[in-house]
């Protein structure tokens, strides 16, 4: 059994990609599994500390608006293409899997072209162009989201929502350890607020306005700032005790036991995570990505009741003062808890699986 899996640029591809292969791996410990990401970027680094092979390919995404700079892009995914046709004849794999990310649309294209079953692990609620391109001859579509037959075949849909990584699906840590992990404050309710892997400047931006107003609140915040932000704030940050900074959560399981609250990004994996751990949440969708996606992700949770969601730009003013609110509000706490934690698919890596061995 060989299979490769393409796809990456973000953690929130990453995870669920390994959480696939992790999966197989399970079923069937002889499986080969390949790696297909983009050269210099995220995967290249993370995917190898894991134990798998990854290939690199030359591929960027293209400027949006008009520029030169989109011929060398070009030229990139015509030659990405190319050693993409060269790897499946190598490797020779009996499916091909994209998950999203640079790297995915060569890969797939190649092995479609080249008649090797694939398939699409879409996370987010509002399909890329690239997946929409794929889908048109992609054996099957695993989606998170509900009305997905907007993009997609309804025939080859289904549902099994984002894998996540294995420690947030079973939390093993109380309250208490996770406030002793953190040196946190055991009487005082606690913030998490995170921008991603790679942090989020206007979360960071809001944090660094409010340190004071958080420390007179008598609550606590946990800050990943990301690796560019995070000299600055742990300068600006060491006149308050309340305030602790960190430039990446290794242990994001005992973070989430931690928080009262959570501030976060609209990725479709953070997402899912939250919907796991099922803890009030405050969206505040990134408006640099694509199609706009992570509002749409938002706005799916939003519309049940599940979240509360802040636009970037008017998060500067309203995201602490909202953020106060939801903390002094029991009520409201549990409701969004609750629904939230309704939404959680936590075996959506054992769905996506079936599929696999489906086409296999």
């Amino acid at each position: 059994m060989k299979v490769i899996i393409s796809g990456g640029g973000t953690g929130g591809h990453i995870f669920p990609a390994v959480s696939i292969a992790e999966e197989l791996k399970r079923r069937n410990p002889s499986v080969d599994i390949l790696f297909v990401g983009a050269e210099n970027r995220m995967e290249m680094e993370k995917i190898p500390v894991l134990g798998y092979s990854i290939i690199g390919l030359p591929i960027q995404g293209f400027y949006r608006k008009i520029t030169l700079k989109n011929i060398k892009t070009l030229v990139n995914v015509l030659r990405s293409v190319r050693m993409a046709k060269k790897i499946i004849r190598d490797f020779n794999p009996n499916i091909v899997i994209g998950v999203g990310g640079y790297a995915s649309g060569p890969v797939l294209f190649a092995a479609q072209k080249m008649e090797v079953p694939t398939l699409i692990q879409e996370q987010n609620s509002y399909a890329g162009i690239t997946n929409k391109i794929l889908a048109k001859r992609v054996k099957k579509v695993c989606v998170a989201y509900d009305d997905m037959d907007r993009f997609f075949r309804a025939e080859t849909i289904v549902f099994t929502g984002n894998p996540i990584r294995p420690q947030i699906q079973n939390i093993q840590c109380t309250k208490q350890q996770a406030y002793e992990h953190f040196a946190l404050d055991a009487h005082k309710k606690t913030i998490l607020l995170v921008g991603g892997s790679l942090g989020a400047r206007t979360l960071n931006q809001c944090v660094l306005s409010a340190m004071e107003r958080i420390q007179n609140a008598g609550i606590q915040i946990i800050w990943q700032t990301g690796k560019l932000f995070y000299e600055t704030a742990h300068e600006q940050a060491r006149a308050f005790d309340a305030v602790h900074v960190h430039e990446f959560i290794k242990d994001m399981d005992v973070a989430y036991t931690a928080a009262d609250i959570i501030i976060s990004r609209a990725g479709a994996g953070t997402i899912s995570e939250l919907c796991v751990v099922g803890k009030p949440t405050i969206l505040v969708p990134s408006p640099n990505v694509s199609e706009d996606h992570q509002t749409k992700n938002a706005q799916a949770l939003v519309v049940k009741n599940a979240a509360v969601m802040i636009s970037d730009a008017d998060a500067p003013e309203h995201l602490f003062e909202r953020a106060f609110e939801l903390l002094n509000n029991e009520q409201e706490l549990s409701l969004l808890a609750r629904n939230c934690k309704n939404l959680a698919i936590p075996n959506a890596a054992e769905l996506i699986g079936n599929e696999i061995q489906k086409l296999m």
